[in-house]
């Protein structure tokens, strides 16, 4: 008889609306082990979420969906960086899917930390945002391969990691990575990623978002990584490569710095 393994499912819906002078909670569904809290109820509205499995395997399931209204302001964190685990021969790889939505006149941040990918790790992720004309998105995805401190490497593991941005219900960026099997080898390709072991991804949607990227160059250029910012269709991208999950954070929020004004980053951010 064979035995099914447990599995973590979790369902995340928020949704902010603007209320007086305020961005204020208008609708919030939690399911399985994903949670979310609200620790600076103030004119940006801040939402930490929570994974209480500890840790994601082969074969979970997390769904999350933001949604701000016009006028509205909001940013999402997670309370630490993710770690995947090694995925069990015959598992399906762990499936996260994030929407976004954002109106016109509403301001949007997705500013999780880290995916940490373990060797062996299989992870599918995708990232939907959409946001009308007029509004305001940033946002940032990173994948640090295995914790170098410790000595770790991360030799095999599946990564499939998406980015969708539409504006104005129009397409403007359909980003797709694929590693499968030997990733160690892989991420020595100078096309891919030169030797390093971590890497990010900075979107900004903006109406003046191209006139960002001499200062978002700026920011990032003396950073412990590599980097190179690309503006198009009133969107700002940013690649980041760094040997380390260390070195990449700090160029990650040199980058945020830049696009958010000076604005803090959220706490969780510090611990």
């Amino acid at each position: 008889m064979s035995l099914a393994h447990q599995r973590a499912l979790g369902s995340l819906k928020v949704s902010v609306k603007r209320r007086g002078d305020a961005s204020v909670l208008d609708d919030l569904r939690q399911d399985g082990c994903l949670k979310a809290r609200f620790p600076r109820p103030v004119d940006w509205l801040e939402a930490v979420t929570l994974n209480s499995s500890g840790g994601v395997a082969g074969g979970d399931r997390l769904d999350w969906e933001f949604s701000v209204a016009a006028g509205a302001r909001a940013t999402w964190s997670s309370q630490a960086a993710e770690r995947f685990y090694r995925a069990l021969p015959g598992d399906k790889p762990a499936h996260l899917r994030t929407q976004i939505h954002v109106a016109e006149g509403g301001a949007a941040e997705w500013l999780p930390q880290e995916a940490i990918l373990f060797d062996g790790a299989a992870l599918d992720r995708v990232l939907a945002v959409d946001v009308a004309a007029g509004g305001w998105f940033t946002g940032v995805e990173s994948v640090v391969f295995g914790r170098t401190a410790s000595g770790e490497q991360v030799r095999r593991a599946f990564l499939a990691d998406t980015i969708r941005v539409r504006v104005g219900g129009r397409l403007v960026l359909h980003d797709a990575i694929r590693l499968d099997g030997e990733v160690a080898s892989l991420l020595q390709r100078p096309a891919v990623a030169a030797g390093a072991v971590a890497v990010a991804t900075l979107v900004h949607v903006a109406p003046d978002a191209a006139e960002r990227i001499d200062a978002v160059r700026a920011a990032l250029d003396g950073t412990p990584g590599e980097a190179g910012v690309s503006a198009w269709d009133g969107m700002l991208i940013g690649r980041i490569v760094a040997h380390d999950g260390a070195a990449l954070r700090a160029c990650v929020i040199a980058g945020l710095a830049s696009l958010r004004g000076g604005r803090a980053l959220p706490r969780v951010w510090q611990c």
